[in-house]
């Protein structure tokens, strides 16, 4: 797949430049790689360097409001300085690894609406940066998580919608600055219980966390709408082989017996009456139950292994990847992002 486009910063004549992947469609962990093609203009340049930027759109609250735009979350510099002539054209290969945190952008093959990921180039000539255009990249679940999609669609979860919120889970060992949300509506069986149910990858090399959250009905235990968690971890090669499609009804239906918060227990793991903050599946890697909290507002969960979300610090570097630098595009709406 090629992108050209002309350097704009740097007026009529200036270089081109083609971005050029080999494949636009890569897993978490795997090797994006390609080449970025500069050609020359009608006068000699020094560039100084080429980076390229993996780059998402992200939500982030702040005061009474909410600021949607792109944020790069991993950046390498592809190439130092050199002269390129006059016409000259000039070949520069890549290859970088995806972060493992990287959000998915398809589902069952299909994109997720909301999702927008991308390759940004970046070029110096005399001090002066043209960032370009930002070219779709695809990231595909791992088979660690497309076996809780699976589970999921089985189950018969309807997608919803997908984004990214700026932020840190509690409990949770990220080293990007913000996390996905794939939401869905309830199976059937469930519509009456729950208004919504999103879920959670926080991918590495050793493993998994799949959190689910739950946005339970008002009124049905006699308290205010509530949030309800979940929590699994998992490693990649015993994520396939695990009955999520058991493990995650279960808990669904542990939420419907046992309700999550208001006056039944207070907030607390829905099986404390089974014998308190014992976690069922701690021998297996599994489940950590939660209660009721406001997950965006800093609140506060009893339930073992899982708490609110805490809002994340000033940006900066975090775990050698690039943190979220200041929005630059802000979008009106979805129309034609797919182009």
């Amino acid at each position: 797949m090629i992108f050209k486009r002309m350097l704009g910063a740097f007026g009529v004549g200036a270089p081109s430049v083609d971005t050029v992947l080999a494949a636009p469609r890569v897993r978490p962990g795997e090797l994006l790689r390609g080449e970025v093609r500069v050609k020359g203009g009608d006068f000699d340049a020094d560039i100084e360097y080429i980076a390229l930027g993996l780059v998402t759109r992200m939500e982030s609250e702040h005061g009474e409001g909410e600021q949607t735009g792109l944020v790069e979350f991993f950046r390498t510099q592809v190439s130092g300085p050199f002269r390129l002539r006059s016409g000259e054209d000039k070949v520069v290969p890549f290859q970088f690894p995806v972060p493992w945190e990287a959000p998915v952008t398809e589902v069952m093959g299909q994109r997720l609406h909301g999702m927008v990921m991308g390759v940004r180039t970046e070029l110096a000539i005399a001090a002066a940066v043209d960032k370009g255009d930002m070219d779709p990249v695809e990231i595909a679940p791992l088979a660690s998580q497309q076996a809780v999609l699976d589970a999921f669609v089985r189950l018969g979860f309807q997608f919803k919608s997908a984004d990214i919120e700026h932020g840190h889970l509690y409990g949770v060992s990220q080293q990007l600055p913000f996390y996905q949300e794939i939401e869905f509506y309830p199976p059937p069986a469930y519509a009456g219980q729950i208004n919504e149910v999103e879920l959670t990858f926080v991918a590495s090399p050793a493993g998994l966390d799949v959190i689910v959250e739950a946005d339970k009905r008002s009124g049905r235990y006699g308290g205010s709408s509530s949030d309800a968690f979940g929590r699994w971890q998992t490693s990649h090669d015993q994520a396939p082989h695990r009955d999520w499609t058991a493990e995650i009804n279960g808990w669904l239906a542990a939420l419907s017996q046992y309700g999550s918060g208001g006056a039944h227990y207070g907030g607390h793991d829905p099986y404390a009456s089974h014998g308190g903050h014992h976690d069922p599946y701690a021998h297996q890697g599994g489940a950590h139950y939660g209660g009721h909290h406001d997950s965006h507002h800093g609140g506060h969960s009893s339930g073992p292994g899982w708490g609110g979300v805490a809002a994340a610090g000033a940006a900066g570097v975090v775990g050698g990847f690039v943190a979220a630098e200041v929005v630059d595009e802000i979008f009106e709406d979805d129309e034609g992002e797919d182009e």
